[in-house]
């Protein structure tokens, strides 16, 4: 599995100008309130569900509810300053080694969003892979524009008269490679592909090389759909601890509802998993100083008897009693759907967090971003909203002290900063002594500014 090593965004929300942000396998959203990092991750979140698990964009999916599209694309307050469309993508990063050999580029893939009726929609997609690309017009009620390109020209497809394409297969975001792959699948005399591809401007009629290169393309393609489930994503405020629970089935959602009944079943059905489970969830409690131990009572002998979590802090001589994950604080019962997303079996391959440090102390803060650096690597990536400079500086300092496998190229901080109308995001790097690089002075400001507030300056 790739994972997306940078995002482009222009037109969309606060961002105004065209910018480029870098992402890593462990990537901090750091800056003011209203600066765009939740707009960034429901973006992010649209994105990664459409190219990889061919849903749909839905900006108002839970927790992200971004409204409708004149709400979205940006605009500048003057009357006809309304943004028509706005644009965003990604680059997958260029060490999954087929992409490499066939491409020697990073894989880039763009959408143009535009409006039907009040929802945004995409109308354009934009793929490349070194000197091959494709651009694909998807207006509703409209058979699709196909152009496509190698070094030595670009062309428009147009399809014979008995060659019907699919629209719910060409919908899909690399539906082009099974149109190209259907068009190499046997021989095809130069002449019938000069009818399919026909030139534009001034480039070369189509022939067997430029073939050739389209395959290439197609192979590219390939590796880069793949099969991924949507991103996992956890939302800020996660729902309230209960005293005891009744059995259902477990549906993952962003603020956690679910989190209990997943562990219940695990323990009853999964008694190989919920060890693994329990021991990864008390690893972290006891690092965070927050709980030694987590059970799951039943209160009665059938599968469909109510139930309780509970937690165990031990003592120094005494490991004293389990009590109701409701008696321990809020905080235990905040971090535990965080944690156990993090570290059970089957996650999605990107996961996006908002302020998953909320009711935490500083050393459970710091924990979590200790966490953060174990999970975080090439096939999986946390793309974290943080306001906490302890889980910051904790990262900082397991990369200083190589208490993972994660190297400072693994870790990406990006600064969102606002700038007028618009948000500026600085894409900020640490070395491998955990010292901050390239960071402008107002990101300075910025901590030094929260210090003071800390300290009532």
């Amino acid at each position: 599995m790739s994972y997306i090593d940078k995002i482009t965004v222009e037109n969309y929300r606060c961002f105004y100008r065209g910018q480029t942000a870098r992402l890593a396998p462990l990537t901090l959203l750091v800056g003011d309130n209203s600066t765009g990092k939740t707009s960034f991750l429901a973006l992010l979140r649209c994105l990664w569900d459409y190219a990889f698990a061919f849903q749909e964009p839905d900006f108002k999916l839970e927790p992200f509810d971004l409204g409708s599209f004149d709400e979205i694309a940006h605009h500048r307050g003057a009357r006809g300053s309304q943004a028509s469309t706005f644009t965003a993508g990604f680059f997958l990063n260029p060490y999954r080694p087929l992409i490499t050999a066939l491409s020697k580029a990073p894989f880039e893939f763009r959408i143009v969003f535009g409006k039907q009726g009040t929802i945004p929609i995409p109308i354009e997609r934009h793929m490349r892979g070194g000197a091959y690309w494709t651009r694909e017009s998807l207006e509703a009620g409209k058979p699709p524009n196909i152009q496509i390109g190698t070094s030595r020209g670009s062309w428009n497809i147009v399809l014979p008269e008995n060659v019907k394409l699919f629209s719910s297969t060409f919908r899909r975001p690399f539906g082009i490679s099974m149109l190209i792959q259907s068009f190499f699948a046997g021989f095809r005399e130069e002449k019938e592909l000069g009818e399919i591809f026909q030139p534009i401007s001034s480039s070369p009629p189509f022939q067997a090389e430029d073939a050739k290169a389209l395959d290439n393309l197609a192979k590219i393609l390939q590796v880069v759909q793949g099969d991924s489930e949507p991103a996992s994503v956890g939302a800020p405020v996660r729902s309230k601890p209960r005293r005891t629970y009744d059995p259902a089935k477990p549906a993952p959602d962003p603020e956690g509802d679910y989190i209990p009944m997943f562990l219940a079943n695990e323990f009853s059905l999964n008694r190989e998993g919920w060890n693994e489970l329990k021991a990864e969830l008390e690893k972290f409690g006891e690092n965070s100083g927050l709980f030694n131990d987590i059970v799951i009572k039943r209160l009665g002998q059938s599968g469909s008897a109510p139930f309780q979590v509970q937690i165990r802090k031990r003592g120094q001589r005494r490991k004293g009693p389990y009590r109701n994950l409701i008696d321990m604080g809020y905080g235990v019962s905040q971090v535990l759907p965080v944690v156990t997303e993090l570290v059970r079996a089957h996650q999605s391959p990107l996961t996006l967090l908002q302020q998953p440090e909320v009711h935490l102390h500083p050393s459970a803060q710091a924990a979590l971003g200790s966490l953060f650096c174990q999970i975080a690597g090439s096939n999986r990536q946390l793309v974290v909203e943080t306001h906490s400079d302890h889980l910051l500086d904790r990262v900082r300092m397991d990369i200083r002290d190589k208490a993972s496998d994660l190297t400072p190229d693994d870790v990406s901080i990006l600064f969102f900063e606002r700038e007028d109308l618009d948000t500026r995001i600085h894409s900020i790097r640490i070395d491998e002594y955990g010292n901050i690089q390239n960071a402008p002075p107002s990101y300075r400001r910025f901590f030094l500014e929260e210090i003071e507030k800390s300290l009532g300056i």
